[in-house]
Formats: C-alpha cells, structure tokens, sequence
C-alpha cells in the first residue's frame, strides 16, 4: 500500500526526551516503510548552526539518515530551525525543498510549507521573519562565535513566550484571506502546513473550487503525524511512552 507521512513542530530538544523518543519509534517503525517523509520545518526548539554539533542532534542526524536509505526525506525550513543548512541536512539524509512547494501527491498538486507566512496579522514576527530569512542577517548571526548565537537563541525564545501571552488567538493563527491567496498564486487545491500546533482538515474555496487545508499538530503533547494515501488522508497521533 503506498502511503506517503508528513511532520511537522517536534521542537525537538535534549530537555524534552520523550519527544525524542517517541519519534524514534515513528521513525524505525512506520516512516521507513512510506513512499516519502516531509519534515515541515520546527524540526527542533532551536537552531543555532551546523557547526553545532552535539551528541544530541548528531543521533537526531543518524536516525533520519537510516530512513533515507528506505524512502526520501524532505525538509522545509521553519522559524525555529531556518539556519539548518545543507551541512547538517547531508548527515541526515534530507532533501531541502522550497519554503513553498508544490509536489505531485497521488495525482493531486499539493503546497507544502510550514505555514508561519500565512499569520499575516501578527506583524511584528512577520518583521523578523522578512529579516530573518534574508541575506544579511543569517550570515552575520552564523558568523558570531556559538556562545552568543546560544545566548541570541535563549533571548529570543523568552521574547517569544513573552509576547504569544499578549497576543489573541486569531492573531497567531493563518490569515484566511492569506490562505486563499497563496493557493491561488500557486494554483492548488490542497495545503498542507503546520506552525500553528491547531491539527485539523479545513474546508475552504480558492480558484473557485472546493479546495482543502491541513494543518500539522505539534509534538509538545502529541506525536501528530500526517498520513496520505492515494484514496485518504488521515491525522493520527502516535502516543508518548
């Protein structure tokens, strides 16, 4: 049976092993027997740079690369994990797609992404994220020694915390209009992302046709994973141990 698995927001860390461990299980269980593997983006809690390199994300490597040698693995990059480079993503086995891809699933174009372009109305990351994915920033940040990349990455995280408080829901969530504006540029009738940690199958209109988007769960309290296949498409959640 063909079947293709989609992940997204692990935020993997050395903190939180249970998460660690509940992938690995997905990953020598169930993901070395698909047709692909999409990881879409927030991989892990945080990216400082490939030259970080730990026990921890070096076993993380080891794991992804073992599935590589079954099926293909792909990534796309997310907020917490855009400065994951091609050094890092070789010892894994992953293939970096596009932040906005469009691949052929079972004869139906689907976009993939990880999803935070679409909260357009939370304006202030949106301005970090124009800067963070830009050309200057990333190479400045990489080129400062680890330790202050480490203290850069603590600062921003605790910012963040912070401001998510302040923040209403719909803010943090896609913007419907937004949605409905990429799949139009990119001719789609079916999206998959993660980001906002709300797993669920919206029904929408674009291209003035019935059109679908999919929203990944995070793995903070839930192994949620994306299962399609040609005839169904399924959000199961593969329980911590």
């Amino acid at each position: 049976m063909s079947f293709t698995y989609f992940i997204a927001d692990l935020h993997l860390s050395d903190e939180r092993p249970d998460i660690t461990d509940c992938l690995m299980r997905f990953l020598n269980e169930d993901a070395i027997n698909a047709d692909a593997l999409y990881v879409l983006g927030d991989l892990f809690e945080v990216w400082i740079g490939d030259d970080n390199i730990t026990p921890f994300n070096t076993a993380i490597a080891k794991a992804f690369k073992q599935v590589s040698t079954h099926c293909p693995v792909y990534f796309i990059h997310g907020n917490r994990d855009f400065a994951i480079r091609e050094t890092w993503l070789k010892k894994a086995g992953m293939t970096l797609l596009n932040e906005q891809e469009v691949i052929d699933l079972y004869g139906t174009p689907t976009l993939l992404t990880h999803g935070d372009e679409l909260c357009t109305k939370d304006v202030a990351y949106q301005k970090f994220r124009k800067k963070s994915r830009g050309w200057w920033w990333p190479r400045l940040m990489l080129a400062l020694p680890l330790w202050y990349r480490q203290r850069v990455a603590e600062n921003g995280r605790e910012k963040s915390k912070a401001n998510q408080q302040n923040l209403k829901p719909e803010i943090m969530d896609v913007t419907p209009e937004e949605v409905v504006k990429v799949m139009e540029k990119w001719g789609v009738q079916r999206m998959i992302h993660g980001h906002t940690h709300r797993p669920n199958i919206h029904s929408l209109t674009a291209n003035g046709k019935p059109a679908s988007r999919i929203v990944l769960g995070d793995w903070y309290d839930q192994g949620s994973v994306l299962k399609v296949t040609p005839n169904e498409v399924t959000l199961t959640q593969h329980a911590f141990k």
